[in-house]
């Protein structure tokens, strides 16, 4: 039976993952490669630090196992396209749309009932991401707004995956994803211009593998086995909420009203849930 200790340290994981996948928009913008490069040398070297976490990971090849690290690609693949083929507010609004998915996925392949408190954070947090990013929405490209929807499908089920295997180690999943994920970027790199190196690049994609998808690989598995799918899905939502306030820290944009707005949404609503599931394990019998 979940704790409340376990579910407040899975909340404060999951919330760190949050903000550390937040810094990857800021970060890229260092990096002048292409995006296939990119991801696949980040991936590399997030690789090797979960490698350095595990010591001797346990790769059994189950298919949740093997399912996460396919979702997991897939949503990195998929994202990476979106944000090539229709605009970036929409590739971010429509691949959020994730939290949906997965309160639906739990209940069915989790067995893991939303919360009403899950249920009614869903259309708040729909409206907070869509005050956000309220008049930088347009039509976009069909195709792109398609793999946006695509990638939202992949980071829900990478998120039903992964909390299959609650009782074991999720983070040889991520492991895997990202040798595959590397291996593919390789693969495509071969048809594509050799990125240029340079201090600048090499630190850029150095933060994003040690820490954007590194670090949080490893806080992700740790909350994953303490927090519901849907929970963790709602508490990712931090992620674009905090993307202006490394632009406001670093390049000194102020953000609208309106994202100033949004944002207070889904952060208050994202703690209310939190808030009301630590004091349902609180009071429940023992």
């Amino acid at each position: 039976m979940l704790r409340k200790r376990d579910l407040g340290l899975g909340v404060l994981a999951m919330s760190g993952t949050a903000f550390l996948w937040s810094i990857a928009g800021l970060c890229i913008k260092t990096v002048d490669w292409n995006p296939l490069a990119i991801a696949g040398v980040r991936s590399l070297i997030a690789s090797l630090i979960i490698l350095v976490y595990l010591r001797r990971p346990n790769l059994h090849f189950s298919f949740p196992q093997v399912a996460a690290a396919i979702a997991n690609t897939g949503t990195m693949l998929l994202f990476v396209s979106a944000n090539k083929t229709t605009t970036a507010a929409n590739a971010i609004l429509l691949q959020y749309f994730s939290p949906v998915l997965t309160v639906l996925l739990g209940a069915l392949m989790l067995h893991e009932r939303p919360k009403p408190e899950q249920l009614i954070a869903l259309p708040l947090v729909t409206a907070g991401m869509a005050i956000m990013f309220l008049g930088d929405l347009r039509g976009g490209r069909l195709l792109g707004n398609i793999l946006a929807l695509a990638s939202a499908g992949t980071f829900s089920l990478y998120f039903i995956f992964m909390r299959m295997q609650k009782d074991g180690s999720p983070l040889e999943s991520i492991l895997l994803s990202h040798w595959l994920t590397a291996g593919i970027c390789a693969a495509a790199q071969l048809f594509l211009p050799a990125p240029q190196l340079s201090a600048k690049a090499l630190a850029g994609v150095g933060v994003l593998g040690l820490f954007q998808i590194g670090l949080s690989a490893i806080l992700f598995s740790a909350a994953i086995k303490r927090v519901p799918a849907a929970h963790a899905s709602l508490i990712a939502v931090i992620e674009p909420v905090l993307n202006p306030l490394w632009v406001f820290l670093a390049l000194g944009e102020v953000p609208k009203a309106t994202t100033l707005l949004g944002g207070a949404i889904v952060i208050a609503t994202v703690a209310a849930v939190s808030a009301i599931g630590m004091h349902r394990v609180r009071n429940r019998p023992a």
